[in-house]
């Protein structure tokens, strides 16, 4: 993917969003088999999901959003990830969705989301409400009963001591454990990304912008997001500006990764920003709306952004999510209706949500492993894998899928370094993997461009890898090449006269970030133990 005038990894090595619409998890899974789970624990049919590098939690949110269109039913998400930041913005995430009205209203909490989400510099009062609401999580994690009480539908029990402490040190960071902006500048950063990305073509970075747009963007079916503000996020990396442009100087801690760096012979630890600078964003929740209006054109020019399809998504998806909480909430008290005829009160976020969904996060590097323990062994109707994450894909997780279960694999569709041959051939691959693990492809009226979908037979037994299958790499090996390759250069690539310092990045990726004063020893740093992140079998997606 190297061109003569830049990289051409733009989606870089951590992911920090979707790049695919969300989807609703009920849609995608097998109709729901009263007789097979009716002896479960709730009285209610379960949906087990188990998603490989969802990201941003936009399919839970979406999931149970539309919960109320499907008959009861219980989730549980098992969510695996390969780095500990993107398993904090999940839980940061449904903090804010899951906030009680009472506290921040609707338009606010959508407001903070997607600053938080899709932004590089924020607010200063979103700024206070990520600090406030990452000292709250970090003096919970350590903390199993609290945890249990104030965040019933989260369960860290799978998580490693290491990773959980780990888990802690990344909520310290973001709650401001290192004051002052060189703790993470974050323009500095965006912008040696955006140097090293680029390359020659840097001084026509405009041009670049409205290229990747227009001829890959638009072609692929984004055609509602707009020149002015991808261009704006391609410059600055701030995707939804709700406000003033001035009031945005915050740099945005949430997108901030740990790596341990080789230079001059020894193992640092540095921070920085590794995350995508290509595509943004607005992919997740800003192409597609049930409002149809919002997306009629008007001369042939869509009428609204993406940005504001966006906040208009995501509001809504904020409200049908409370909607159906306070629908859930009295049914409860229905069913535990006093004596004297006084329901109950049920609170959202406490009863009621432990009885509806619980999100489990599994350790690090854990998918090759699940089918190991008997509690995985076909229990999983759903399995959904990132793009990032296919080369996981093989018999082992195709073990953990019941018979008649489902496998959506999200495509490479919105990465715009990949060629039109690549994504055709990112595409055969994912199907040749598909078929080692035990799937048959579904045939639909409309195949997908931006999911494959695969079901699992009854009768199916994942056999062994074809040795032309497992050998073969995947198209665009920068979506799965090993982390030595991802990470920055050697130090006997870098030059005797280069410095672990803001001012001259490293060659890789990202920006080198000095030790003194901006990150602790890898045992204390933000990312905790930094082994834990970037051990050789967590391969970063895009």
């Amino acid at each position: 993917m190297t061109t003569p005038a830049g990289s051409g990894v733009g989606f870089g090595s951590v992911c920090w969003w979707g790049l695919s619409p969300a989807l609703d998890l009920q849609a995608e899974s097998p109709p729901v088999d009263p007789d097979s789970q009716a002896d479960t624990a709730h009285k209610t049919p379960e949906l087990d999901v188990l998603l490989l590098g969802s990201v941003d939690g936009r399919h839970l949110l979406r999931t149970l959003a539309r919960a109320a269109l499907w008959p009861r039913r219980r989730f549980n998400f098992y969510v695996v990830e390969n780095n500990l930041e993107a398993v904090a913005r999940h839980m940061l995430i449904f903090s804010l969705a899951l906030e009680e009205p009472e506290k921040m209203g609707l338009q606010e909490r959508s407001e903070t989301f997607l600053e938080v989400w899709g932004n590089a510099l924020l607010r200063p009062p979103v700024a206070a409400v990520v600090r406030a609401q990452a000292e709250r999580l970090a003096n919970l994690v350590p903390e199993p009963d609290r945890l249990a009480e104030q965040l019933p539908w989260l369960s860290l029990s799978a998580l490693k001591f290491r990773e959980r402490d780990a888990l802690e040190a990344v909520f310290r960071f973001w709650s401001g454990g290192e004051k002052g902006p060189e703790a993470f500048p974050m323009s500095r950063l965006w912008d040696s990304r955006l140097r090293h990305y680029l390359g020659s073509r840097y001084d026509a970075r405009r041009g670049v912008s409205d290229w990747d747009l227009r001829m890959k963007l638009h072609d692929r079916g984004a055609q509602v997001i707009h020149s002015q503000e991808f261009r704006r996020w391609r410059d600055t990396g701030v995707a939804f500006e709700l406000r003033d442009p001035r009031a945005y100087h915050v740099p945005n801690r949430t997108l901030a990764s740990g790596r341990l760096l080789s230079h001059r012979g020894e193992r640092v630890a540095a921070r920085g920003y590794w995350g995508d600078i290509a595509t943004g964003p607005f992919v997740a929740f800003g192409i597609e709306a049930d409002d149809q209006s919002l997306l009629r054109t008007s001369n042939g020019q869509p009428v609204k952004t993406a940005g504001e399809i966006t906040q208009h998504n995501v509001t809504e998806l904020f409200r049908e999510v409370a909607a159906w909480g306070r629908q859930k909430a009295a049914q409860d008290d229905t069913d535990q209706e006093q004596p004297g005829g006084c329901p109950k009160p049920q609170p959202w976020t406490s009863a009621c949500a432990r009885e509806s969904f619980t999100v489990h996060f599994l350790p690090l590097g854990s998918a090759q492993t699940l089918h190991h323990k008997r509690c995985h062994q076909g229990r999983f109707q759903l399995l959904y894998v990132a793009c990032g994450m296919v080369h996981l894909l093989g018999p082992e997780l195709g073990a953990c899928v019941a018979p008649g279960g489902n496998l959506v694999v999200e495509l490479a569709r919105y990465l715009v370094d990949l060629r039109p041959e690549q994504l055709q051939a990112f595409s055969t691959r994912v199907e040749e993997l598909a078929r080692a693990a035990g799937f048959a492809r579904q045939i639909g009226p409309s195949p997908s461009e931006t999911f494959a979908r695969f079901c699992k037979s009854g009768d199916s037994v994942p056999g062994g890898l074809d040795p032309t299958v497992g050998s073969e790499p995947l198209p665009g090996e920068v979506l799965t090449r090993p982390l030595e390759v991802m990470s920055p250069p050697r130090a006997d690539q870098v030059p005797a006269t280069e410095s672990l310092s803001l001012s001259s990045p490293l060659q890789g990726s990202s920006a080198q970030i000095p030790l003194q004063g901006s990150l602790a020893t890898p045992t204390e740093s933000p990312a905790g133990n930094l082994e834990s992140v970037s051990t050789p079998d967590q391969v970063p997606h895009p």
